[in-house]
C-alpha cells in the first residue's frame, strides 16, 4: 500500500437489504490518490470492496443527519464531478470524525488542484464558433472541477477555504438571522448603515448573559409579536459538543432547557432540515395562561470558520394540527450561532447566541406585556443551562453518539396520516424541482477574510490613491464609451427612489483587496471599474436561458460592430418560469497581460477560482438583508459557471439552482423582490502582490425588480 492520509472503521451508508437491520462497518483507507473500504482492515495484496480515484473533479458532499436503522449518523459523500453516479458514501456516529475524514479528503482534493494549476498560468482559450449548440456544450465547467483558491496567507489555511454543499439550502423565508451578525464584524468599521449594531441594545445582565433587544420598529408583525431578543454568553465546551446538545429532543435537554417540555420530528425533510414540534414548558402563572406549542422548520449549517448555526421559523403541517389544551404560538424567527473562540487555560470556548422572535398567541400575549417579555427571558436562559450543563459534566473526553429523535407519528400524540410533506407555503414547489433537478450538490466558497478590514479613519488615503492610479495605468486604457446606442429591455435609472430600473453603482461602496493585502490583509475602497455596464436585460422563458450574447440585436453584438470587447454576465434564476438577469460589461480594449486578460483568455479552471461577486442589499426586509448579508464569494466554486468565449465577448451563465444552497436564499428574495434594492460587483480575485490592489470589472444597482416586467427572449437558433 502507498502512504496513507487517513484511515479508520466508518458506517457503509447505501441501499438497505431486505431482512437486514444492522449497521455495516467498514475499513476506509484516504491515500495520496484514492479512496477505498474493505471488510476488514487491509493487509497486503488485499482487494478492497470498492475504490476511488482522488482528482481535482471530486467533491465532498455533507448530507447532514440521517435516520440509518435505528442510528444517527452523520453522512459525507464523495463523487468525482465527470462520473456523478460513481460515488462512496460514508457515515459516522460522531460529527468530530466526520468532520475529520471531510477535511482529510477535501486536502488531498485541493493538493492535486494546486499542483495541476501553479498561480494559475495554465490558459487556454475557448473559441465560440458558428453552428455550435446553443446548449452547455460550449464549456467544460459542467465536466471540470472547481478550484480553490491559492493560499492568502503563508503556510497556514488558506482564506477562502471550501464549503461544502449543505442540504437543500434555508426552506423559503427562514430567517438567517445570523448574517447579520457576520456582516456586523466585517463592517463594525464601515459606512454600511444596513448592518450597523445600531440594530441592537443591551437591556440587561442576568445569569452570566447578555440580553439583547432589537431596535427597529416593524409593520408588517401583530402587536403581539414582540421584538426579537438575543441572549449572548460563553460556554466551556466545543463547538461540536454545543451543536450536539442544541439538537437533542431527548431527557438531556430537560437538564438545560427550562422551557423544553416534549419534542418530536414531524417529518425529516433531508441531512439538514427538518419539522418539528415543540411544547414549552411556561412558568408564568401555569394554573391561569394555557400552555404553548410550536411546530416549525430547523435548518442547520456548519460554516467555514468551524461554527454552526441553527435557524427557526414556524410553519404549518398536515402531521401536526393544533393540540387540545394548547395555544399555537408563532415563531417569527430564532435559532442558534455557534462560534468558536480561542482556548482559555487549555480549555475550549464557544460563544452560544441565541435569538428568539415570537408571539405567543392568546390574550395574555396582547394584553399582559409582562407575560411575554418573561417567557422570553425563560427561554433565553437555556443559554446559561447550556453553560452550567457542561461546567458540571465529566464525561467531555468521550465522543457521544448523536440522539435519535422521537417520530411524531409513532408518538401519543393525535396525528392525521394523510400529508406526507411539508406545507407549501414552508418548500416552494420551484424550490424543490430545482434541487431535484440538481441532486449532486456543489461546492460553495466565501471570502472571510473581512474580519481584516480597518477602519476608514485608519486608511491612509495617499496610499489608497496611488494604489488606485498605478492599477489604471496596469489595466486601464483610457478611453470615453458612447453609452447611449446601447439599451436593455430594462431601463436606467438615477432617481434614488425608482423602481424597476438599474443604475451603476459606485465602486467605493465595495471593499477590495489592497497592494498590500498578502501582508496586513487590509480592504480599501474598490474605486472606478475596470469595464463601463451599458445595458441590463430581464428575461424570462419555460426553459434556462444560455448564450444571451448571440441573440441578434443584444449590446453584446452592439459592442462588437464598434470595436469594443464585451462581458456579459447572465445571472439565471431556476423556477417553474426561468428567468435571467443579464449585464453587460463594455470596454474598448483589454490591456495584455493584465490580470482581466488572463481572466477572459485562461481556462474554466482559472476562472472558477478567481470570478468573485460582491453582494450588497442597501434598501430590504430585515429578514432579507440578514439572509443575503455581504459576504464575498468565489461564485466558481459557489455555482456551475459556464463560460463562452466568443470572437468579442466572454459570457458567464451563472445557474443559481446548481447550488442547493444559493437556491435555498433565492427562495427567500425571490418572493418580495419588489421590495428590494440589491448592488452587485463582480471582479477577478487578486491572490499575489503582482496582481493587487484588487479592481472591480463593474458593479450595479438593481432596484424593486417587477417579475411580470421580463420579456422572453428572441434567440437566434444558428
Amino acid at each position: 500500500m502507498s502512504k496513507v492520509v487517513y484511515e479508520g472503521w466508518m458506517v457503509r451508508y447505501g441501499r438497505r437489504k431486505i431482512g437486514r437491520s444492522y449497521i455495516h462497518m467498514r475499513y476506509f483507507v484516504l491515500e495520496p490518490r484514492l479512496l477505498a473500504y474493505y471488510k476488514k482492515k487491509p493487509q497486503d495484496y488485499q482487494v478492497p470492496i470498492k475504490t476511488m480515484l482522488i482528482d481535482g473533479n471530486c467533491r465532498v458532499e455533507d448530507r447532514g443527519l440521517k435516520t440509518h436503522h435505528g442510528h444517527m449518523v452523520y453522512v459525507l459523500s464523495v463523487y468525482n464531478k465527470k462520473e456523478k453516479h460513481h460515488r462512496i458514501t460514508m457515515a459516522a456516529f460522531n460529527i468530530q470524525e466526520a468532520l475529520m475524514w471531510k477535511e482529510k479528503i477535501e486536502s488531498v482534493i485541493d493538493q492535486h488542484q494546486e499542483s495541476q494549476v501553479p498561480n494559475g498560468q495554465q490558459y487556454v482559450s475557448f473559441e465560440y464558433k458558428s453552428g455550435m449548440d446553443s446548449g452547455r456544450t460550449a464549456s467544460s465547467s459542467d465536466h471540470e472541477s472547481q478550484f480553490s483558491a491559492p493560499e492568502d496567507e503563508d503556510g497556514s489555511r488558506r482564506s477562502l477555504m471550501r464549503r461544502t454543499t449543505i442540504g437543500n439550502g434555508p426552506p423559503e423565508s427562514v430567517l438567517d438571522w445570523t448574517k447579520e451578525f457576520d456582516a456586523e464584524l466585517a463592517n463594525q468599521n464601515s459606512d454600511n448603515q444596513a448592518f450597523s449594531r445600531k440594530h441592537w441594545r443591551l437591556l440587561q445582565c442576568q445569569n452570566g448573559l447578555r440580553i439583547f433587544e432589537e431596535l427597529l420598529e416593524v409593520d408588517y408583525l401583530p402587536r403581539s409579536c414582540s421584538r426579537a431578543m438575543k441572549a449572548v454568553g460563553v460556554v466551556e465546551a466545543t463547538c461540536e459538543e454545543v451543536f450536539e446538545l442544541v439538537m437533542s429532543m431527548d431527557g438531556t435537554r430537560y437538564e438545560w432547557d427550562c422551557s423544553f417540555q416534549y419534542g418530536s420530528l414531524v417529518e425529516e425533510v433531508d441531512g439538514h432540515t427538518a419539522v418539528l414540534y415543540h411544547r414549552l414548558l411556561l412558568d408564568w402563572f401555569p394554573m391561569v395562561v394555557w400552555p404553548r406549542d410550536l411546530c416549525y422548520v430547523r435548518y442547520w449549517r456548519r460554516n467555514d470558520d468551524g461554527s454552526y448555526v441553527v435557524l427557526f421559523r414556524s410553519r404549518e403541517h398536515d402531521n401536526c394540527g393544533p393540540q387540545p389544551g394548547c395555544v399555537r404560538a408563532h415563531l417569527e424567527s430564532g435559532g442558534y450561532n455557534i462560534a468558536p473562540l480561542k482556548p482559555r487555560n487549555g480549555r475550549p470556548r464557544t460563544q452560544v447566541q441565541h435569538l428568539i422572535q415570537i408571539d405567543l398567541k392568546g390574550w395574555g400575549a396582547g394584553y399582559l406585556p409582562a407575560f411575554q417579555q418573561h417567557c422570553l427571558l425563560q427561554m433565553l436562559n437555556s443559554v446559561a443551562g447550556l453553560r452550567e450543563w457542561f461546567s458540571q459534566t465529566d464525561e467531555r473526553g468521550v465522543h457521544t453518539r448523536i440522539p435519535v429523535m422521537v417520530n411524531m407519528a409513532s408518538s401519543s400524540l393525535s396525528l392525521s396520516k394523510s400529508g406526507r410533506s411539508v406545507h407549501q407555503s414552508a418548500f416552494s414547489v420551484d424550490q424543490t424541482n430545482s434541487a431535484n433537478r440538481n441532486s449532486v450538490l456543489l461546492d460553495e466558497d466565501s471570502d472571510d477574510d473581512d474580519e481584516f478590514q480597518i477602519a476608514e479613519s485608519e486608511q491612509e488615503p495617499e496610499t489608497s490613491k496611488t494604489e488606485t492610479d498605478v492599477k489604471k495605468t496596469e489595466e486601464e486604457p483610457a478611453h470615453n464609451i458612447d453609452l447611449s446606442c446601447f439599451s436593455g429591455n430594462l431601463k436606467r435609472n438615477e432617481n434614488e427612489n425608482a423602481r424597476n430600473c438599474w443604475r451603476t453603482s459606485d465602486g467605493s461602496n465595495f471593499k477590495v483587496r489592497s497592494k498590500s493585502f498578502c501582508d496586513d490583509k487590509r480592504k480599501i475602497p474598490a474605486g472606478k471599474h475596470l469595464m463601463d455596464l451599458v445595458a441590463v436585460d430581464w428575461f424570462k422563458d419555460s426553459k434556462r436561458i444560455d448564450h444571451v450574447a448571440r441573440r441578434k440585436g443584444c449590446a453584446a453584438q452592439v459592442a462588437a460592430e464598434k470595436g469594443l470587447f464585451s462581458m456579459v454576465v447572465n445571472v439565471q434564476v431556476p423556477g417553474s418560469t426561468h428567468y435571467s438577469m443579464v449585464f453587460y460589461f463594455v470596454t474598448k480594449e483589454l490591456v495584455p497581460g493584465s490580470l482581466l486578460q488572463r481572466f477572459v483568455d485562461g481556462d474554466d479552471e482559472f476562472r472558477n477560482s478567481r470570478l468573485k461577486l460582491i453582494p450588497q442589499v442597501p434598501k430590504g426586509s430585515w429578514i432579507v438583508r440578514q439572509s443575503v448579508g455581504s459576504t464575498p464569494c468565489l461564485l466558481g466554486k459557489a455555482v456551475d459557471c459556464n463560460y463562452i468565449r466568443g470572437p468579442t465577448y466572454l459570457e458567464i451563465d451563472v445557474d443559481i439552482g446548481s447550488s442547493t444552497v444559493a437556491n435555498g436564499v433565492l427562495g427567500l428574495v425571490i418572493g418580495v423582490i419588489t421590495s428590494l434594492v440589491v448592488e452587485m460587483a463582480f471582479l477577478v480575485q487578486a491572490n499575489t502582490p503582482e496582481e493587487l490592489p484588487e479592481r472591480l470589472i463593474g458593479a450595479v444597482r438593481v432596484s424593486h425588480i417587477e417579475l411580470s416586467s421580463a420579456i422572453v427572449p428572441n434567440l437566434e437558433s444558428d
